[in-house]
């Protein structure tokens, strides 16, 4: 940890679920994501963590990131991230941004069938 105070960094008030592995454990732990932004986050859960920690953290839209945990009190934790992250991207629906990693084209209705005719505009034969 630096003594550089970052709690005037941009964060994403959200509740999300997130598996992170605590280094030298191997069974992932499910915890909540209180808070989010491109530097760290803020944990909760009860998984059992100690300052200085080094955690690998799965959250959507995103590869693993790897992290330290900075602070810990009761139930919740805070994580800073060895690389910054796109705390936007995390945020939005993983579907949405799967097809978009997937190179897919906005839907086409082309392929639906046509409207029913105005019966006023037909001729009879």
């Amino acid at each position: 940890m630096t003594g550089v105070d970052t709690r005037n960094a941009s964060r994403d008030s959200l509740f999300l679920l997130a598996d992170i592995r605590v280094e030298g454990q191997g069974e992932p732990h499910r915890v909540r994501v209180r808070n989010l932004s491109a530097g760290g986050m803020m944990g909760e859960g009860t998984v059992r963590v100690q300052r200085g920690d080094r955690l690998e953290i799965e959250l959507r839209n995103t590869s693993p990131i790897e992290g330290s945990v900075a602070w810990v009190q009761d139930n919740r934790f805070g994580v800073a991230f060895d690389v910054e992250i796109d705390a936007q991207r995390v945020r939005k629906p993983a579907q949405q941004d799967r097809s978009q990693e997937l190179g897919m084209l906005d839907r086409s209705w082309a392929h639906r069938s046509p409207t029913h005719p105005d019966p006023a505009k037909l001729k009879k034969i």
